[in-house]
Order: structure tokens, then sequence, then C-alpha cells
């Protein structure tokens, strides 16, 4: 399953509001590793001189971006977890051409605070 076809949230910040982690799994991570290939970059470099955003490397690097993060969710939903805490992401370039990208967080637990089920 997918992270948008699930309930799993995830969040930059540190908690949820309206929700208490009822349980902390640990980090989970998402990695993926990729290289632009010389078509690619042929039609990038012909986008460079038209000017303005070069759809082809931005639709690679969201790509990439949503495999890192379903690799880090897979592994959280794996351990139980229904949510991931100070989610971060980092790129390195690994070897000229080559990218990895890697997608990080708290795998947690959470669920409705009990002040929410009160109101």
């Amino acid at each position: 399953m997918t992270a948008s076809a699930s309930r799993f949230v995830s969040t930059t910040a540190n908690d949820f509001d309206g929700h208490r982690v009822v349980r902390t799994y640990g980090v989970v991570r998402g990695i993926t590793v990729r290289s632009r290939g010389a078509i690619s970059m042929f039609g990038a470099k012909l986008q460079t001189l038209i000017g303005g955003n070069i759809t082809i490397l931005t639709e690679l690097c969201e790509r990439t971006r949503a495999d890192a993060y379903d690799i880090a969710v897979a592994h959280a939903e794996a351990l139980g977890a229904n949510a991931l805490l100070a989610l971060r992401y980092d790129a390195t370039e690994v070897m000229p051409g080559v990218t990895e990208v890697l997608c990080y967080g708290t795998a947690v637990s959470i669920a409705p605070s009990r002040e929410r089920d009160q109101t």
C-alpha cells in the first residue's frame, strides 16, 4: 500500500497538534540513488537555452523524493507506526551525475489526545 492510500501521516514538526505519541519505534529511513540519463540531460540542456524551470530535472527530483518517502513510510508501517515525526530529506552526489536521496524521521504511533476526545 502506498503512503497516500493509507491513513499514515507525517510532519517535519516534533509532534502532531491534538495527538499524543503512544509508542516510539525509532528512526526509519528511505534511500534511493538515481542517475541522470543522457537523453534527460540533453533535454535539460535544451530547456536551459529557453530559461525558466527545467521540468525534466524537476520531475526527476520529485519522483526521487517521493520514492525515498515511500520507502521510509513502508519501513515505519512494517514496524507498526502510523506516523513519522521530524521528517527530513538529505541529498548527496555520490559521483558525477549520481545522487542519493535520503528521507528519514522518527516512526511513532499516535492517537488523539484526551483533550481533543472531549471536545
